[in-house]
């Protein structure tokens, strides 16, 4: 995994997957700008119709104890990855998008 990938991170304790850009890779544990992958349409939907201020995502840390697995966020087969959902959806890409808030 290259730095600025984006990923979908798994954790265990408690069971949760959080999708974004990929910051840290350590033996402490993980840094990512992202979220929790259950709120990705509420995320898209508040890029899409801001209700004042821009959108941007948490700068999260986990540590490695809870880290189950990391992959890429990429497309299988005609399933799109996240990333695609959120550049078709929005007009630009995820790290275009964050930029603004760099």
């Amino acid at each position: 995994m290259d730095l600025n990938s984006i990923v979908i991170l798994s954790l265990h304790s408690p069971r949760e997957k959080v999708w974004g850009e990929l910051l840290s890779l350590n033996t402490a544990g993980v840094t990512l700008r992202g979220i929790d992958l259950n709120s990705f349409d509420d995320f898209v939907h508040q890029v899409l119709h801001p209700e004042g201020e821009r959108v941007g995502l948490p700068t999260l840390f986990f540590p490695m104890q809870r880290v189950e697995r990391i992959a890429l966020d990429e497309p299988s087969g005609s399933i799109p990855s996240f990333s695609d959902i959120f550049e078709r959806k929005v007009g630009r890409s995820l790290k275009d998008y964050l930029e603004l808030f760099a």
